[in-house]
Formats: structure tokens, C-alpha cells, sequence
């Protein structure tokens, strides 16, 4: 327990290595031309992809442009049905209402109401002529 320690040797001071000085411009000159490299590299790579971009808008232009046409047939063709829906709606709600039921069958038939006078127009040009040709 009371072991004895081995005693340290005498501290020598520790001997620096000499750095050779390297030159710095040539390392320095490498890192620009390896930036230099891969700016390039980047500024390559940009432009192809702009290039890609740029192409595939010219062909998608014209077929966004067809279907914009085709959007705005259709939207008008949908007014037109509309209108043509909105007045079939109109005839079958006035077809069943009860109310009008006694003008439809005569608009319908030619069956009239008793208390109706028919009356009949005649065109007084041709009333003229069947009188010129009656007398002989």
C-alpha cells in the first residue's frame, strides 16, 4: 500500500521539428484553379438546365394554349345549354301547373272553350282577289 513509485525521469526539453516553409503561392494559385473548376462546373450545369427549361415550355406553350381555346368552347356551349335548359325547365313547370292547364289544351288542340269565340284573321289582299274572281 505504501508501494514505492518509479521516479519520473529528468524533464528534457522536447525538440521542435523543423517545418520546411512550403510555398504558398502554389497552393494558393491550385485552390483558385480548383474554385475556378468548379464554378465552372456549376455555371455549366445551370445552363443546361435552363436550356431543358426553356424547351419544355416552348412545347407545353402551345398545348396550354390549345386546351385555353378548347376551355372557352366549351364554357360557351355551356351558356347555350343553359339558356336552352332554363327555358325547358320554364315550359314543364308552366305544363303542370294546374292552373294553366284549360290554355295549354287549347293552345295544344284545337278544342275551345264554349264561351270562346274562335276568330279568324284573313289577309285583305287575298279577300280582294276572291271577290274579282267571284264576279263574272
Amino acid at each position: 500500500m505504501n508501494a514505492t513509485q518509479p521516479s519520473r525521469p529528468p524533464l528534457q526539453p522536447i525538440q521542435k521539428r523543423r517545418v520546411i516553409p512550403r510555398p504558398k503561392r502554389h497552393l494558393q494559385q491550385r485552390s483558385y484553379q480548383v474554385m475556378a473548376l468548379e464554378n465552372t462546373a456549376k455555371i455549366a450545369v445551370n445552363l443546361a438546365i435552363t436550356v431543358a427549361a426553356a424547351s419544355a415550355l416552348v412545347q407545353l406553350l402551345p398545348y396550354h394554349w390549345l386546351q385555353q381555346e378548347k376551355l372557352r368552347e366549351i364554357r360557351t356551349e355551356v351558356k347555350l345549354m343553359e339558356g336552352y335548359v332554363n327555358g325547358l325547365q320554364a315550359e314543364f313547370s308552366r305544363n303542370f301547373d294546374p292552373q294553366q292547364a284549360k290554355t295549354i289544351m287549347q293552345q295544344q288542340g284545337y278544342r275551345f272553350d264554349p264561351s270562346q269565340r274562335q276568330v279568324v284573321f284573313m289577309n285583305q289582299d287575298r279577300r280582294e282577289d276572291e271577290q274579282t274572281e267571284s264576279l263574272p
